[in-house]
Parts: structure tokens; C-alpha cells; sequence
């Protein structure tokens, strides 16, 4: 080989070099003992790390939150198969814990990372180091972050009844009838309470709406701190309320309506000034043979909650007592 010839490879090698330490990804070279023998100038740019400090150390010593068992794994396999690794930003949002600077994704603290390990081939067929890749995906994670808030937003806001935050009557519903399937299938005690505000009309009559919604907001939250984190409760629609009991039978559903009974009872709600007091009444129904549908569940809570309001209001009617 002539001199011009070494002269060409030489310079070759030092494009290859620039472009390396240039491009804009993360790029450092491992031996199979987890030695840094590459390091680019993202990877000392990010990191704080010159490459005279990383060079010739243990990734591990200089990324100790690194997870040793998994990133030894990861580097393994390729050793021994030869193949591709990757780890995505979903499964594991970094890597190496960098700081992120860029601008539009000012509000992120980290750099998200996709990483690739590859095996690097020896000319006689052998794998003695393996490259990875590290590249910045923070703006592709920020911004997918966002969307997925939003449309947990939205969904929410689809299913969430806007004055009392509780389960609006069509999502409530949603959730009752699949309960009601698998109440039927498992023979299990469940129980359904209906109840409304007595009187109701007079108090926004009296008061205005801005005292009915604050008289509804306060029965919401009143009955919502006396309930379990599996009872299902929803607004049904103006004053009236639903409550879905599982592993409950009408004994113990009456129990617990008689606690919320006397809870309402007990509100006081001071609207300009002046105290308005108000009661409910409510109807209880087990779920039963007789009833084949989700429907006829729930119109049988009903008929018992009109019977307490027939009978006086401020009471509890179980639906076989009717």
C-alpha cells in the first residue's frame, strides 16, 4: 500500500471520527466485561463526563443507577446471539439519566430515551463489543404524555357528571348492567339503592339554583365518604342518586342507607346567610330471580323509593316489603 493510499485511509478515518462525534445521538462502545471504549461528544455533552473519564471505566462506575441486572442482560444477549437489543422510552423512559435542556420540552426534567444495542463483528465472525445508540425521543414523549392526558380528560369528562363529579347516569349505567351480568353469573348478593333529595323543587324555589347545586354538591360528597372504593355511585339525573351495593344483601344495604339517611339529615347548608336543612328518601332492592333484566332492577329500587316518599319521606323502603 503507497503512501497516498495511507494518506486517503487516514482521512477517511477522521471523517468517520467527526461525523461520530457530531451526530446527534448518544453513541458509546462497550467490551464484554461492560469497559467503555467509545464515547461521543453527546454522550460528554449530556453527561458532564469527558471521554478521558469515561474511557477505559465500567459503564456501571460511571452510571451507577444504571440497573445492572437488566443492562447486563440486554448487552448479553447480543454477545451471544448476535442480534439487536432495544429498550423504548414506554417501557423505560431512560437509559442514562440526563438532564433535559431542550427548549420546547422545557416542562420535562429528563431526556427520554430510545436506546439499540448492537453487536459489533470482528473479521473473523466474532462479537467482542457492542454498540448503543442512545437517541433523544423527549419531544415524541412529551408530546404523546400530553395527548394521552387530554384524552384521559376527555374521557372523564364523558363519564363524569359535571356539578358532583360523580359517574353521570349513562356511564353509571354502563357499569351496572356489566355488574348485573356478573352478579347473575355468580350468584352473588348485590343490592341497588335509589334515593332523591325530599322536597327539592321547594329549596330552589326558595333558595334559587345556586342553593339546589350547592345542596346536591354537599349530598354527593356526604354519601361518597360513607361508601367503598367498589360501590358504584352516580348521579341518575336531577336530585335523584344510584347506588350500586356488590356483596351486599338488602339487610346490609338497608345498614348502610339508614347511615346515609341520617348523615343528610344532619347537613346543614348555609346559602346567603341563611341554614337550609333537607332530608331524602330512599328505596332498596336486592337482586333477585324475578328480575331478568337490568331494567327491572332498577325500577324496583324505584317503586321502593316512591313508597317512601308515599309513606312520608325521610325513610327507607326495602323493595319486598312493598
Amino acid at each position: 500500500m503507497n503512501e497516498d493510499s495511507n494518506s486517503f485511509e487516514i482521512k477517511e478515518m477522521h471523517w468517520v471520527m467527526d461525523m461520530l462525534h457530531t451526530v446527534d445521538v448518544g453513541i458509546l462502545v462497550l467490551d464484554s466485561s461492560y469497559t467503555i471504549r467509545m464515547w461521543n461528544a453527546f454522550m460528554e455533552n449530556h453527561s458532564g463526563k469527558t471521554d478521558r473519564e469515561a474511557i477505559g471505566s465500567n459503564v456501571f462506575s460511571v452510571f451507577p443507577e444504571v440497573p445492572q441486572a437488566w443492562f447486563k442482560h440486554k448487552i448479553d444477549s447480543v454477545f451471544l446471539l448476535k442480534n439487536r437489543a432495544f429498550s423504548v422510552w414506554e417501557q423505560r423512559p431512560y437509559l442514562f439519566k440526563f438532564k433535559s435542556y431542550r427548549p420546547i420540552t422545557g416542562t420535562e426534567s429528563f431526556m427520554y430515551q430510545n436506546a439499540t444495542i448492537i453487536p459489533l463483528m470482528s473479521a473473523d465472525g466474532q462479537a467482542n463489543h457492542v454498540c448503543v445508540l442512545i437517541y433523544d425521543v423527549t419531544d415524541t414523549a412529551s408530546n404523546k404524555k400530553d395527548l394521552t392526558m387530554a384524552n384521559q380528560k376527555l374521557e372523564n369528562l364523558s363519564r363524569t357528571d359535571a356539578l358532583t363529579q360523580l359517574y353521570n347516569r349513562g356511564y353509571w349505567e354502563e357499569c351496572f348492567y356489566k355488574e348485573f351480568r356478573r352478579c347473575r353469573r355468580y350468584d352473588s348478593d348485590c343490592s341497588l339503592v335509589i334515593f332523591d333529595i325530599d322536597h327539592f323543587k321547594q329549596v330552589n324555589d326558595t333558595h334559587g339554583h345556586q342553593a339546589g347545586d350547592a345542596v346536591i354538591r354537599s349530598v354527593s360528597q356526604t354519601v361518597k365518604g360513607l361508601l367503598r372504593d367498589s360501590d358504584i355511585f352516580g348521579r341518575y339525573g336531577g336530585e335523584e342518586f344510584v347506588v350500586f351495593l356488590p356483596n351486599t344483601n338488602s339487610n346490609k344495604a338497608k345498614m348502610l342507607a339508614e347511615r346515609i339517611r341520617h348523615a343528610v339529615e344532619e347537613l346543614v347548608i348555609t346559602h346567603e346567610g341563611t341554614d337550609i336543612r333537607f332530608t331524602i328518601s330512599l328505596g332498596v332492592a336486592q337482586l333477585t330471580d324475578a328480575y331478568e333484566k337490568p331494567d327491572q332492577w332498577i325500577a324496583a329500587a324505584d317503586d321502593a323509593l316512591y313508597a317512601s316518599k308515599e309513606n312520608g319521606r325521610n325513610l327507607i323502603t326495602i323493595a319486598k316489603e312493598i
